[in-house]
């Protein structure tokens, strides 16, 4: 058996193994900068997340802003109905909501422009409408 001439040191029995190509034919092999490739998928990561977040607090936001506007119609809705009243009213239509100057609000169906020069009450607090669901949305103040 010949004896290779090149020094033991330099082969290897399992080229597949070494890090780097071992013949001009052999596919390139460049070493990976881990630090790089983490950079960009921390960069990445954190985009996304903060997107994430952006949406989330947009629809905090949204669902706060819904609860202020139920709770602004329970609000007046308790208002209306401890109001004197002398008509049942009716879903969907529009009514006028009026501070009697004892302190009492009376519900009516007259407007404010309706009663002429001057107010028979102490102020015009608000025109609303009966929802569906009983509660009453302002329509105007």
């Amino acid at each position: 058996m010949k004896e290779n001439p090149i020094d033991k040191d330099k082969i290897t029995e399992n080229p597949h193994n070494l890090p780097y190509a071992h013949n001009i034919g052999s596919a390139l092999i460049k070493p990976i900068d881990k630090a790089k490739v983490k950079g960009k998928a921390m960069a990445a990561m954190y985009e996304q997340t903060e997107n994430q977040m952006e949406q989330l607090r947009e629809q905090m936001q949204l669902l706060a802003s819904q609860a202020q506007k139920l709770h602004d119609r329970v609000r007046v809705s308790e208002k209306i109905y401890q109001a004197d009243m002398g008509f049942e009213p009716l879903v969907g239509h529009e009514y006028y909501l009026y501070l009697r100057s004892n302190g009492r609000y009376l519900l009516s169906l007259v407007a404010p422009e309706q009663w002429g020069s001057k107010l028979p009450f102490q102020s015009f607090e608000a025109k609303v409408k009966l929802l569906a669901d009983h509660t009453w949305d302002m329509i105007e103040t």
